[in-house]
């Protein structure tokens, strides 16, 4: 008879996977870190290399298609050599892209050192919120998988920091540092930290109970979930291998097939979660606001400064989002979030559609740019506390135990196309008119909120095994 479970023995437990999901959630860190970066490089690149809005938006948005690739692949080789390898891989992989873009000599060699990069920040992305999943009781689940998003926020908050103190120390981001270098160079160059330490805490943790449960390993498993969970292990292992019952030992893209649209339902639902977090422009915010500001008015130093302030708020929002997950549910907040951002994008479509000039020449009235800077803080607020942590939280429990890292891997691959069409776009389209481009986003807003009502289905407090 399995003995009731103490409440300090609950809360040592909660305190394991807490500590065991922060550290996969590292690989959230990279993401965010590598996806900002890129924000406060953007007018050295362009002038150092003689770069036209349409090459920028190329060598920009690079790392997305990397990104795309290394999530089209992570599914696959974690499910066939264990989550943590694939964490400890793009550990690495990451560090080398970083010391590469460092040291590039030109937009193609920069473009392909971005790419590798993105590589390792696209199979990040796919295991990080498939682990902390597959690891976290059912009633807590939420909150650990929005470590995923607060990671990446924290990421972008970094990176802003850091790119902000080397610009202020040279004087911009196309000057030397005193000790050699370009600014930028070393903006770049400080990706290998956070790598770093995303490697040595991937070599530390265990491994997804579900996939040793699936790999045979089940002595491993149970020691794990004795570890992290607690309570009747017995149960919870039989509870995985019911659920794994006659899945093949390696998944394939063809066992996702479904009788509409060559997809099942439920990963059609994922891919268009994925391809809306995008298609509403947030990481137009994180990529581009350094130029956006000093294009309607504020110095180089005021236009960093804001965009620190935009990550913090992007922090704290975060937050707000991990207490509310596993209380108000995943739905209605994407509800909310939905229509908060069609409102906001609305409002700054309408304050640039008044912007005279275009490029980067564009000048907004005293009034205009206050009301831009106020709707593009809220904007973030409305995407923190809602699509940015509950997307990844549901592509990570939405799935059942035989496709989930396949599906995940599929969905994320195509949420970095999504990010790659925006972020490449955008420099083409704000030279159009910066109203047109936050309208087209409102309107993907609106469409969110009709996608959510009618196809998504809440999971709280469900376990992985009901999915």
């Amino acid at each position: 008879m399995t003995q009731p479970t103490s409440a300090s023995t609950q809360v040592a437990h909660r305190g394991q996977v807490l500590l065991v999901a922060a550290a996969a959630a590292l690989g959230g860190f990279l993401f965010g870190y590598d996806t900002a970066v890129i924000n406060g490089t953007v007018d050295a690149l362009k002038s150092d290399f003689n770069l036209s809005s349409g090459v920028l938006g190329f060598v920009v948005s690079s790392a997305l298609l990397g990104c795309a690739v290394g999530a089209w692949y992570a599914g696959p080789l974690a499910d066939r050599y264990g989550r943590l390898r694939v964490m400890i891989i793009a550990a690495i992989v990451f560090a080398i892209g970083s010391i590469g873009s460092a040291v590039a000599v030109g937009p193609i060699d920069l473009t392909a050192w971005r790419v590798l990069g993105g590589l390792a920040v696209g199979a990040a992305s796919v295991i990080a919120p498939a682990y902390i999943a597959e690891i976290a009781p059912a009633e807590i689940r939420g909150r650990l998988g929005s470590l995923q998003q607060l990671a990446i926020v924290t990421g972008i908050f970094a990176s802003q920091i850091i790119n902000y103190a080397i610009a202020q120390h040279a004087g911009g981001a196309s000057n030397p540092v005193a000790w050699g270098g370009d600014a930028w160079r070393w903006m770049f160059a400080v990706e290998t930290i956070p790598a770093l330490v995303y490697l040595v805490f991937a070599l530390m943790i265990p491994e997804s109970p579900r996939y040793l449960i699936r790999r045979g390993r089940v002595d491993e498993a149970r020691k794990v979930l004795d570890r992290i969970v607690g309570g009747d292990t017995g149960r919870h292992i039989r509870e995985i291998q019911d659920s794994l019952r006659g899945v093949k030992e390696k998944v394939e893209l063809s066992d996702l097939k479904g009788p509409r649209f060559g997809l099942l339902p439920i990963v059609w639902v994922g891919i268009l979660l994925s391809v809306f977090q995008q298609f509403v422009g947030i990481n137009v915010i994180f990529y581009y606001s350094t130029t956006l500001w000093q294009a309607v008015g504020f110095t180089e130093d005021d236009s960093f400064l804001i965009s620190v302030i935009t990550s913090i708020t992007n922090v704290v929002v975060t937050l707000v989002a991990i207490a509310l997950v596993d209380k108000v549910g995943r739905k209605p907040l994407l509800l909310i979030g939905a229509a908060g951002m069609a409102l906001t994008l609305g409002t700054m479509a309408l304050a640039f559609s008044t912007a005279t000039g275009s490029g980067d020449d564009v000048t907004l009235g005293p009034v205009w740019s206050k009301v831009a800077l106020v709707a593009a803080n809220l904007y973030v607020v409305a995407f923190g506390v809602s699509w940015g942590p509950v997307v990844w939280v549901l592509l990570g429990e939405m799935f059942n135990n035989k496709i989930r890292v396949t599906a995940l891997a599929v969905a994320a691959a195509a949420q970095w196309l999504a990010n790659w069409v925006i972020s490449s776009t955008f420099p083409a389209l704000s030279d159009l008119g910066l109203g047109l481009a936050y309208l087209v986003y409102t309107v993907f807003a609106a469409l969110a909120f009709v996608f959510v009502l009618k196809a998504v289905r809440e999971t709280k407090g469900r376990t992985l095994e009901s999915m």
